[in-house]
């Protein structure tokens, strides 16, 4: 059994869960998310929590268990765990959502919000238009720091790599956008004797 999928849930006040066949939706006051689950799995609410199981451990020989879930135990095994986190990651985002921070260092690098749109201005002859997608906000508290806000994990983090390779830190000066924290190593230069 896994020890993470073992764990139950627990959900918070204001959060709606329904539980359809295979499907999960989750409800708060930030939003709404739902999640496509395997039919290996099962899906439980039981006072104020969530519990995740599995089919797993039935008599089923293994060939029938692959023909009946496609899937064999040992990948089942690895759903669970990863199905509970999901599902608790879902709950933490619509009661607190999710954020990353990025800075951007070099002279003359900056960015701006206008509408749906991030502009940067990153050292190229032209300024850089990204657009922002559904569900996510960004901000610019100021020119040098932007900040990706949303209730989806996997959304805001794909969002905040996009932006970050616009223009990965470089290894000799550092210029770049990196995350806030992130360390990068930089090289030496040449020595001129």
């Amino acid at each position: 059994m896994s020890r993470i999928g073992k764990k139950p849930i627990d959900i918070p006040q204001g959060v709606r869960v329904k539980i359809a066949e295979n499907t999960i939706e989750i409800e708060g006051q930030k939003g709404k998310l739902e999640f496509s689950f395997s039919p290996c799995l099962k899906i439980e609410e039981k006072n104020n929590q969530i519990l995740v199981k599995r089919e797993s451990n039935s008599k089923l020989s293994p060939t029938t268990f692959s023909e009946k879930f496609g899937h064999s135990r040992k990948v089942v095994g690895g759903l669970h765990g990863l199905t509970r986190s999901l599902i608790a990651n879902m709950i933490e985002g619509v009661t607190k959502g999710y954020e990353k921070r990025l800075e951007i260092r070099g002279v003359g690098y900056r960015a701006q919000v206008k509408g749906r749109e991030l502009t940067l201005n990153l050292g190229f002859s032209h300024p850089v238009n990204f657009s922002i997608p559904e569900g996510i906000t960004i901000e610019v508290p100021s020119p040098t720091q932007i900040v990706v806000k949303g209730i989806d994990k996997k959304a805001v983090g794909e969002v905040a790599a996009q932006i970050r390779n616009l223009r990965p830190p470089e290894s000799y000066k550092g210029k770049g956008i990196r995350y806030i924290g992130e360390y990068v190593r930089q090289k030496q230069g040449k020595k001129v004797a």
